[in-house]
């Protein structure tokens, strides 16, 4: 059984607001609102979701697999 980080801080690219948040093990996420200034953030060119953009720790698919940006992945 593998075990994944499920925390993540994703901090905006927009006005450096971050929290910690729990990420979806069973999908990725691809939109994210920042709470303080309500911009929403998609994954950047070649990721597959917002925490894998943004966030401090890759999604749960990321860490299983070690492969950002495939469909087969999320």
């Amino acid at each position: 059984m593998n075990s994944f980080i499920t925390e993540s801080t994703i901090t905006c690219p927009n006005c450096g607001h971050f929290k910690q948040e729990e990420m979806p093990t069973d999908a990725c996420q691809f939109f994210y609102e920042c709470e303080q200034c309500k911009e929403v953030l998609k994954p950047k060119e070649g990721d597959c979701c917002v925490y894998c953009s943004y966030g401090s720790v890759p999604c749960p698919s990321i860490q299983q697999n070690n492969t950002c940006g495939s469909s087969n992945y999320c």
